[in-house]
């Protein structure tokens, strides 16, 4: 195991972690599931390898209801029968977004419109800044090596 480089660089900027957990706060309450939102957290932060979002999005997601198999195998939400037709829909749309550099279509139709097919617009939006903030929160951590479990 690394150590760490420096503090978080958020909690180095006055206002910064405030914003981004005010953010956060204002996510939970659009109407997605918190624990749809806890493991598309955890499916990005995976993707990024930042250890304490996996560590934390584990404990977020286990807290609002998933089960061990979901918290277990969500990185491989596809091969398994643990996930709903929405949370497949969430996962396939976080996969896309962390990843949006891997294909010349960064977010396909059919992962658009599935997801689509299960979030109105205000849903959409939270998930898509879920997303933005779990990967905004992996590329502070994971540069500055923070540790998983010092949170």
């Amino acid at each position: 195991m690394s150590t760490e480089r420096m503090p978080n660089p958020a909690a180095l900027i006055p206002g910064a972690m405030e914003a981004l957990m005010a953010l956060t706060g204002a996510i939970a309450g659009a109407g997605v599931s918190e624990r749809v939102l806890a493991l598309s957290h955890l499916r990005a932060s995976q993707i990024n390898g930042c250890g304490p979002c996996v560590a934390g999005g584990a404990a977020q997601a286990r807290r609002h209801g998933a089960g061990d198999n979901q918290v277990d195998a969500v990185a491989a939400w596809r091969e398994t029968p643990w996930f709903s037709d929405e949370e497949r829909a969430a996962l396939a749309l976080t996969e896309s977004v962390t990843r949006l550099a891997d294909r010349p279509d960064a977010v396909p139709d059919q992962v658009w419109d599935l997801a689509a097919k299960h979030f109105d617009h205000k849903e959409l939006a939270a998930l898509l800044l879920n997303i933005a903030v779990t990967n905004a929160f992996n590329r502070l951590n994971a540069p500055t090596r923070q540790q998983a479990g010092q949170w």
